[in-house]
């Protein structure tokens, strides 16, 4: 797929001089580049939603929980 896209011009000649370092083309840059920022913004929206279902959770511990894990604790030499 072809697009255009307009840059500063900074940033359009520091993507040239990486692209260089690295030996590949601008368009696989500006691919990788893209790719790597819809993962990272994927993720973000990922830990925001679970992030909201803790939200929702009760933070009182389960007191039959608590107790199960006394019991073990105590029948556990440390």
């Amino acid at each position: 797929m072809k697009t255009a896209i307009s840059l500063p011009d900074k940033t359009f000649e520091e993507g040239e001089k990486l692209a260089q370092q690295l030996r590949i083309s601008r368009s696989e840059l500006y691919a990788k580049a893209l790719e790597e920022y819809i993962r990272k913004h994927g993720l973000e929206a990922e830990v925001e939603a679970f992030n909201r279902a803790l939200d929702g959770l009760d933070e009182e511990p389960d007191p039959a929980l608590q107790a199960a894990a006394r019991r073990t604790f105590e029948a556990n030499e440390w």
